[in-house]
C-alpha cells in the first residue's frame, strides 16, 4: 500500500513537472502517516469485530463497510486542505505546491488500496477462519 501511494506521489510530481525536493519529501512523510492511520483504523475495527465472535468474512465485510466513511473523510479532509497550495502562485508557493501534489496524488491510490487491498490481506494473513465453538474453547483454555 505504501509503495504504491509513493509511486502515485512521484507520478503526480512528474505530471505537474515539479521536482523531488525537501518539501515533496515532507509530503511523502505526511502521506505515509495518513495511509498508515487509515489502515490502522480499518484493521483495528475488523479485529474488534473478530474479538466479538464475528466470523472472518463477516468481520471483514462489516468492518470495511462501517469504516468506509472514516477512512474517506480522513483522506478527503487532508486532500481538500491542501488544494489551495496547488493553486498558489505567490512567494513560497514553490515550497507548498510539491508537498500538496505528493499528498493529494498519493491519497488517491492509498485510500482505494486501504479499502480494497487491506481487507484482502487481512483475510490472507489472519489465517483460517475458526468456527465459533473452536474459538470459545480456545478462549476458555487460555483463561
Amino acid at each position: 500500500m505504501l509503495p504504491l501511494a509513493s509511486i502515485s506521489g512521484i507520478f503526480g510530481l512528474f505530471i505537474s513537472r515539479e521536482y523531488l525536493s525537501v518539501p515533496a519529501s515532507a509530503g511523502f512523510i505526511a502521506l505515509r502517516g495518513i495511509a498508515v492511520l487509515n489502515g490502522a483504523v480499518l484493521v483495528s475495527y475488523i479485529r474488534k469485530l473478530r474479538d466479538e465472535r464475528a466470523s472472518q468474512i463477516e468481520a471483514i465485510m462489516r468492518g470495511t463497510h462501517l469504516r468506509f466513511r472514516p477512512v474517506m473523510m480522513t483522506a478527503t479532509v487532508a486532500a481538500l486542505g491542501l488544494v489551495p497550495f496547488l493553486f498558489a502562485r505567490g512567494p513560497g508557493s514553490e515550497i507548498q505546491r510539491p508537498l500538496a501534489i505528493v499528498v493529494i496524488g498519493g491519497l488517491l491510490t492509498s485510500t482505494m488500496l486501504t479499502l480494497i487491498v487491506v481487507p484482502c490481506l487481512y483475510a490472507l494473513f489472519e489465517g483460517k477462519p475458526q468456527d465459533i465453538a473452536d474459538r470459545e474453547m480456545e478462549h476458555h483454555l487460555l483463561s
